[in-house]
C-alpha cells in the first residue's frame, strides 16, 4: 500500500481518547472506545477504536493491540444486535484513503442493517442530530 500516513496524535479519534473532544459514547473499557458515528449510514452505526494503540489501519497495528480491538469489535457489535435487532449487522474496516478511510486511526465500523432501509453514504451528509444519537447510544449502552 502506497498511501500509509503517519499516526497523527491530534486526530480526532485520539482527543476524543484523552477528552478533548466530546462523543457520544456507548462503551468504554481500558482497551476500547465505542461512540456514535455522526455521519451515521444506519440507525446504531458505532465506531470502535483502541485506546492505546497508534495505529492509522490494519497494516500498523501490533497483534496484542488488535486482538483487544477486535474483542471489543465483538463485545460492541452484540450490545447493537441485541438492542436494535436488525436484520443484520455489516462490520468494515478502511485502510488508506483510496479505500474510503477519513480518520487515520485504526477503526472498525459496526453498521446495523434493516430490510428495505437504503445505507446513507459513508463519512458524508449532514452530521446527525446529537439527541437522537444519544438515545440510540443509551439503547445499545443498555445491552452489554
Amino acid at each position: 500500500m502506497t498511501d500509509k500516513v503517519k499516526y497523527d496524535p491530534d486526530n480526532i479519534f485520539a482527543k476524543m481518547i484523552r477528552g478533548d473532544m466530546s462523543c457520544v459514547k456507548v462503551y468504554e473499557d481500558d482497551t476500547i472506545l465505542a461512540f456514535m458515528d455522526i455521519f451515521p449510514q444506519s440507525e446504531g452505526h458505532t465506531l470502535v477504536i483502541p485506546k492505546k494503540a497508534k495505529a492509522t489501519m490494519l497494516f500498523d497495528i501490533d497483534t496484542d493491540h488488535l486482538k483487544d480491538l477486535i474483542e471489543g469489535v465483538q463485545k460492541v457489535a452484540r450490545a447493537v444486535d441485541k438492542a436494535l435487532k436488525p436484520d443484520g449487522v455489516r462490520i468494515a474496516q478502511f485502510n488508506g484513503a483510496e479505500s474510503g478511510q477519513t480518520v487515520f486511526h485504526i477503526h472498525f465500523h459496526i453498521i446495523p442493517i434493516y430490510a428495505g432501509q437504503p445505507l446513507g453514504r459513508h463519512a458524508g451528509g449532514a452530521p446527525a442530530d446529537v439527541s437522537r444519537l444519544t438515545e440510540t447510544a443509551s439503547r445499545i449502552a443498555g445491552a452489554f
